[in-house]
Parts: structure tokens; C-alpha cells; sequence
């Protein structure tokens, strides 16, 4: 396969390079040939989220322009977790590790192809770290390894006045082994991760320079901020994790459609695949036309497909739809609609115990601030069950109520909705 001459540009346009080695002897590489480059990523939880989704389009556009991709899963580094400034990192036990290395590796691979001349390789850098000695490891790699360059790394800085273990202090060591381990035995010349990897992404390309005179190249992509200049990736239950048990497509595809009108194009930029043109078209529509969210709905769409698939994205919107009134309730499968109504707001009973009335649910869900405000609400005709207005107050849902066989859709006026679940 030949490369893409315009990788780099498209890279820069795209915003995905926050810093990098010469970018003049990055770009003759790049050009060249197939690079082999690689991308690192710690199993210190048991899913992959936001911010590691930027590495994996990154790696897979790379390799879409011809070059050759080395996904490493860090059994080894997972172990320990590179420096937080927050504090020192709970450390997880070898199976547990073990456990999330597999699960990262299964979520990364759908992104890359295996085969070809560019066939990407999952690499785990325990298989050569765990049988290293430490007479090895300091001899070989530490004696590289300036202390006064290692304290004066930000992260170390911040850290040193309320302690740092050895451990955490030595992680940037362990990185840079990765790098001159992939260098040598399999002729890897590119690393990339996010701007906070800056440090460790450079010590990798010093200690090839020291180890065996070769040349390196590194690059960072940024961190994603919202306008405020917080981090994206944070939702109110958590990360924007890419498990679909952790984080339901749904509200995957629900984050995606709100975010602010400043960020679209940014985010389609480095979330999509969409051309240059389909992006500035798009940036152009939310900027005139920002009620309509042509760009927030294009950019919800094609993550969500990237990452979940085209049948989830689909129910997704379905389920979107169909809980304002705009679509059938009976289309949506059982875990998209119970997913949904969880993000909204929901409540179960039991059935043996019996279904309350409609009134009991209104206030049960908080719908209603009363049983007086819930009959006021059924009166003045801003009730509804299942998309159907209600006009009993004395009304109890029967089975038939039941959408996917366990749940009522209550709402509330036009936007305010909440759920019930009927438990056996």
C-alpha cells in the first residue's frame, strides 16, 4: 500500500498534533514509506473511554494512509499507572490486570485491520518486562535516565511535596523500554499519545538516541477541553467510557448531540471521518443555522457508529424519537429503551405487590410534587402515558401498558420524562 503524502496535513488540519519531533524530519518519513508506529494503553479500568478514542482513530487514520500500527495493551505499565497529579494511584491486582488487558485488546481491534501489507499487531509489553531482572532494568535503562531531567518533569514536581512513590516515579523508565523494545525488534519509529504523554513520549526517543544512535520521532495529540477548558470525557455518572455495559449507546450517542455549538467542529474534526468539505459544511450550518444541530447530529451519528455500530446508532435515534412523541415506542428493542429511560430518570415496583395508579407514578417518578399537583396535571391535559395523553387520574396501566414487556413512559408536558419498571 502507498502512503498518503498528505497524512501530516490532514493531521494538522484536523488539530491532532499539540506537539511533535522535527516536524520536517516527520514528514519526510512519513512520506517515504510505511512507518511502523505504535500507541500505548494502560488497562487501569476495565474500559477504554473519550480520550483514549482519539489514539485509536489517530492510529487507525495512520493506517489508512499506509502506515503500520503497533497497538500496545500495558500489562506491565498497567500494573503500576503513570503519575496523576491528584495523588498516588491504587495499584490492581495482577488478575485483575490481566482481565482488562483482555477486554482493552477486544475493544481496540474492531478499529485496525490485521491483515495486509500494513496488518496492524496487539503487543502486551508484560511479555517482555516480567522476566526482566532489576539488576537488568537499572543497568540497561535507568543508567540512561538523568535524575535532575526525571524531578523535573511537571507531574514529579507537583508531586514531590506530598509524596511520590518510587514505583510511580520510575513509570516514564517502563514507557521508554516500550519504545526501544518495539524499535529494535520490530523497526517501530513512532510513538503518539495525548499531550499529558509529552514527557514520556520524548524520554522514549532519548533513550533510542542514547541506546542505539537511532532516530525517533513523537507525537502528541491534545487533550480534549470543553469551552470552559475543563476536560471532555467527564459525564454526571462518570467517563465517556466505550463499554456498552458501562455507558449505553444511547447515552454515548445522547453526549455526542449536546455538545456546545463552539466545540462541533473541533470534535468533528478529530472524532470523524467526514472530508475536509463535509466539515466546513457543517461547521457553516451550526454557525448560521444552530437551532437546527445539523452539526451536533452528524458528529452523535458517526461516533456512535465508529464506536457501537450502525444498528445501535440507529435505535439510538429511534429511542431519541420515540420518548418525545415522535416516534413508536413498540419499534425500540428493550435494553435501547431501558437504557434510555435510566439516563432520564427512572423507578420500578414489583408486580407482585400490584401496579399503583397513575397518579402514585407521576409522584413516584417526580413528575409531581403531590398527589394534588399529579390530578391538576391529568386535568389540565399535560400527562401522558406511553405518548398518550391521560385523562383518568383513577387510571392503573395494565399489562397491554407495557412496552418490551416492563416498561410505562411517563411524561410530563413536552421534555419532561421518567420511567417505570415493572420487576418480577
Amino acid at each position: 500500500m502507498s502512503t498518503d503524502p498528505n497524512l501530516l496535513d490532514d493531521l494538522e488540519w484536523r488539530g491532532l498534533i499539540a506537539h511533535s519531533t522535527d516536524r520536517d524530519m516527520l514528514r519526510e518519513a512519513l512520506s517515504e514509506g510505511s512507518v511502523k508506529f505504535y500507541v500505548g494503553f494502560d488497562p487501569t479500568a476495565p474500559s477504554l473511554h473519550m480520550g483514549h478514542l482519539v489514539q485509536i482513530l489517530t492510529a487507525k487514520r495512520l493506517q489508512l494512509a499506509g502506515h503500520t500500527p503497533y497497538a500496545l495493551v500495558g500489562g506491565a505499565t498497567g500494573s503500576i499507572g503513570d503519575p496523576k497529579e491528584s495523588g498516588e494511584r491504587v495499584m490492581n491486582s495482577l488478575d485483575t490486570v490481566k482481565e482488562w488487558v483482555e477486554r482493552v485488546r477486544g475493544q481496540i481491534e474492531p478499529f485496525l485491520s490485521f491483515e495486509g501489507p500494513n496488518a496492524a499487531t496487539m503487543v502486551n509489553n508484560y511479555d517482555w518486562t516480567a522476566s526482566m531482572s532489576v539488576i537488568d532494568f537499572l543497568r540497561d535503562i535507568g543508567k540512561h535516565f538523568p535524575v535532575n531531567r526525571m524531578l523535573a518533569r511537571d507531574v514529579v514536581r507537583t508531586r514531590l511535596e506530598s509524596g511520590i512513590s518510587f514505583t510511580e516515579f520510575s513509570y516514564v523508565l517502563l514507557q521508554s523500554m516500550d519504545f526501544l523494545n518495539l524499535f529494535r525488534d520490530h523497526g517501530v519509529v513512532l510513538q503518539f499519545g495525548g499531550s499529558d504523554q509529552w514527557g514520556n513520549l520524548t524520554a522514549g526517543v532519548e533513550l533510542i538516541r542514547r541506546t542505539n544512535g537511532g532516530k525517533a520521532h513523537a507525537i502528541a495529540t491534545p487533550l480534549m477541553t470543553k469551552s470552559d477548558g475543563t476536560k471532555y470525557g467527564k459525564t454526571e455518572g462518570g467517563a465517556l467510557w466505550l463499554d456498552p455495559q458501562m455507558m449505553s449507546p444511547y447515552a454515548f450517542h445522547q453526549f455526542w448531540l449536546n455538545v456546545e455549538d463552539e466545540k462541533v467542529g473541533e470534535l468533528l474534526r478529530v472524532f470523524t471521518f467526514l472530508s475536509h468539505e463535509e466539515i466546513e459544511d457543517l461547521e457553516a450550518q451550526t454557525e448560521e443555522k444552530p437551532f437546527l444541530r445539523a452539526g451536533q447530529k452528524a458528529l452523535a451519528d458517526a461516533v456512535t457508529t465508529l464506536v457501537h455500530g450502525a444498528a445501535e446508532t440507529e435505535q439510538a435515534k429511534l429511542a431519541a424519537a420515540a420518548l418525545f412523541g415522535r416516534g413508536d415506542l413498540a419499534s425500540l428493542n428493550g435494553a435501547t429503551l431501558g437504557a434510555a429511560l435510566r439516563e432520564a430518570g427512572s423507578t420500578s415496583f414489583r408486580r407482585a405487590e400490584g401496579t399503583p395508579d397513575i397518579v402514585a407514578l407521576l409522584v413516584e417518578t417526580g413528575l409531581a410534587k403531590s398527589n394534588g399537583d399529579a390530578r391538576r396535571t391529568i386535568k389540565e391535559g399535560g400527562a401522558y402515558l406511553n405518548n398518550e395523553r391521560i385523562e383518568d387520574a383513577e387510571y392503573v396501566p395494565t399489562d397491554a401498558d407495557f412496552v418490551a414487556g416492563s416498561w410505562l413512559v411517563l411524561r410530563k408536558g413536552k421534555k419532561t420524562m421518567a420511567g417505570v419498571e415493572a420487576l418480577d
